[in-house]
């Protein structure tokens, strides 16, 4: 076991890498211009926007849908059609079970998905089956798709038309910074009108 004494080294060590991370996406700060874009033109339009993502990133895609269906809701504007498909469990296990965990968004999808429509990924590996097989169902239906992964990006890199990569191997590190961005996107959106809920 380590020396206790070596935990505040640990914690330094790991903010300093979250600051980093922080430090590159402000320097690709354009991409997340083009997320809000799109979340912006298919609720103007709208169309449905569809999450996923397994483990910590399945929890980031249902997180970003509750932002998505009400932290962002603007006076005078319409809201925001979203479904997270990693939260309906009985649905999961049924695909999972009769034919195969890597079907268990892409039959989701068949159910939903419209030309125009946009599905947002999350996958620190970017290499997920079953987000994968979804994302290439997704872009054969004509939607718009956008990926948030880390390390090299691994199948996004192909699929995504949008793709946000953190500079970093770590899971964890990945998994926060997807969060940052998430929230950076809906504070985003929230200055662009009149917000209809205020957090002070």
């Amino acid at each position: 076991m380590k020396d206790k004494s070596n935990i505040s080294k640990i914690v330094k060590d790991f903010l300093e890498i979250q600051s980093y991370c922080i430090k590159d996406i402000q320097e690709h700060s354009e991409i997340i211009d083009k997320i809000i874009k799109i979340i912006i033109s298919a609720r103007n339009a709208n169309k449905t926007i569809f999450t996923m993502g397994n483990g910590g990133s399945g929890s980031t895609a249902s997180h970003f849908v509750s932002d998505l269906q009400k932290t962002i809701i603007l006076k005078n504007e319409n809201r925001v059609k979203a479904i997270s498909l990693v939260d309906n469990m009985p649905v999961i296990l049924a695909w999972a079970n009769d034919t195969s965990f890597e079907n268990i968004f892409e039959e989701q999808l068949r159910n939903h998905i419209k030309k125009g429509d946009v599905v947002i990924a999350f996958s620190g590996s970017g290499k997920s089956k079953n987000v994968v097989n979804a994302l290439r169902f997704a872009n054969k239906q004509g939607a718009k798709c956008i990926g948030f992964t880390g390390k090299s990006g691994g199948d996004f890199n192909s699929i995504c038309d949008v793709i946000f990569k953190i500079q970093s191997n770590d899971m964890l590190t990945i998994e926060s910074q997807h969060v940052t961005i998430c929230h950076c996107v809906v504070f985003g959106i929230r200055n662009l009108g009149k917000p209809m809920f205020k957090y002070d």
